[in-house]
């Protein structure tokens, strides 16, 4: 494995793991550290609480994963009541995957776990989380519905991570965490671990109210991932998206790609044409069915589905292998949002593409985009053979085309928009699909 570009020459070996996890370590294929593991864990297996700065598919999973292990592990007393851990996460796809990694990681352990969240199976997650589980996993709402009902008890929490912080306070989520922790005992009672994909000042703030003099560990995106990803852009017309997409499409073939826009609409729009123009795809935003969610994935998960078109809170905790492309048709509003997207190719030492349209409803994004990620981002022309024909859908697209309107904030000394828009909803200036893009 290449050790320059994604795990460092620390063994998990020499570090100090009892037998039993080092076997389902050995039996996963680990050998060497990811750098945050390898700046953690060390300070983790001490009971030393940290607060992690690292983008997804770094290893940090396995980092909060490893060291809630081995600090049950160590507790041999018989008379504490279960739970003994939680670990919550902002997403129900997230925490799936936590658990899919706990029982990975965990299979020769004799440590039972709970996954609750919400949208389904309320019943057969309440039988389980009654049957004197271990450890938590899931997210604040479920959780914290559970918890009313006097379920189960956090008095004897011994282990707490919080995993992307950020998006907890995203999400709204902050009020109900901290209902969660002040049910705990006093954070010098606990190993405490939160993972963010930024330390900003609101996270931190949260870390040093809830925890036990927290060590900061940050791991920079580009340590990670950068490198492993070439990014590049196009600078469309709103008339030339679609065709450029088309043709981007044929000419990179990608054997599986996320394609991001930023409404619900416009995903729901674009389906439409790929779809007429011979592309098998699926929209995932933030309002689709749990059950349906899992569909889709699975069936991008197995190639069934080469093309998911996802707007970024549908997408946030995805963690899908061998997505070849990252393709921004719309350019996010938030530049920790672009790396959150392009952090969905390159994952665990993989490479991949990230290539963004420049268009004119969001060109003013990428400034601050380059600005956050220390680095320009190469601009191609685009060439006639890029700007394939179109087919347009044979039944009326979802929304009538809405004008592009020239009072729109631009970045010359006009306002700058919320740059934080609620992801889901209608916007009035939506990216535009022509109604006839040839």
């Amino acid at each position: 494995m290449n050790t320059t570009t994604h795990l460092t020459q620390t063994r998990f070996s020499n570090l100090e793991l009892s037998d039993a996890i080092l076997s389902g370590l050995t039996q996963a294929g680990f050998v060497h550290c990811t750098p945050i593991q390898d700046k953690c864990l060390p300070l983790s297996l001490r009971d030393l609480d940290v607060a992690g700065q690292a983008q997804t598919g770094t290893g940090k999973t396995a980092t909060f994963l490893l060291a809630t292990f081995q600090r049950l592990l160590n507790d041999d007393s018989e008379k504490i009541r279960n739970p003994r851990a939680i670990i919550i996460a902002p997403t129900r796809e997230l925490a799936i995957q936590i658990h899919k990694d706990a029982l990975l990681l965990g299979s020769g352990l004799a440590l039972k776990f709970a996954l609750i969240y919400g949208g389904t199976d309320y019943q057969k997650q309440l039988g389980t989380i009654k049957s004197n589980v271990d450890i938590i996993i899931g997210t604040p709402g479920r959780i914290i519905d559970f918890y009313r009902q006097k379920t189960f008890t956090l008095a004897n929490i011994q282990v707490m991570v919080l995993d992307e912080a950020d998006r907890m306070f995203d999400l709204g989520f902050i009020k109900d965490i901290r209902f969660l922790l002040r049910a705990m005992p006093p954070a010098d009672q606990r190993l405490n671990m939160l993972f963010s994909a930024t330390l900003s000042y609101k996270v931190t703030e949260l870390a040093y109210e809830h925890m036990n003099q927290p060590v900061l560990i940050r791991i920079e995106p580009e340590e990670v991932t950068s490198k492993a990803i070439k990014q590049s852009a196009f600078c469309p017309s709103n008339e030339q998206k679609i065709p450029l997409l088309l043709g981007v499409l044929k000419k990179y073939a990608p054997q599986r790609s996320i394609i991001f826009v930023n409404t619900k609409r416009c995903a729901e729009r674009l389906s439409d044409y790929l779809n007429s123009n011979g592309y098998k795809t699926a929209v995932l935003s933030g309002d689709v069915p749990q059950e349906k969610r899992q569909r889709l994935l699975a069936d991008f998960q197995a190639s069934h589905i080469a093309l998911m078109i996802a707007t970024d809170v549908a997408a946030r905790g995805l963690h899908i292998a061998d997505v070849s492309h990252v393709i921004n048709y719309d350019l996010p509003q938030d530049a920790e949002d672009y790396v959150h997207r392009i952090g969905r190719t390159a994952r665990f030492g993989a490479r991949g593409e990230a290539i963004s349209f420049i268009c004119e409803e969001y060109a003013y994004s990428m400034p601050d985009i380059e600005d956050y990620i220390g680095q320009k981002v190469e601009v191609n022309p685009i060439t006639a053979d890029l700007l394939a024909e179109v087919i347009r859908p044979e039944k009326k697209p979802r929304s009538e085309k809405t004008p592009y309107s020239n009072n729109r904030p631009r970045r010359s000394g006009a306002a700058r928009p919320n740059p934080k828009p609620q992801a889901e909803t209608e916007s009035t200036n939506p990216p535009l699909i022509p109604e006839n893009p040839q």
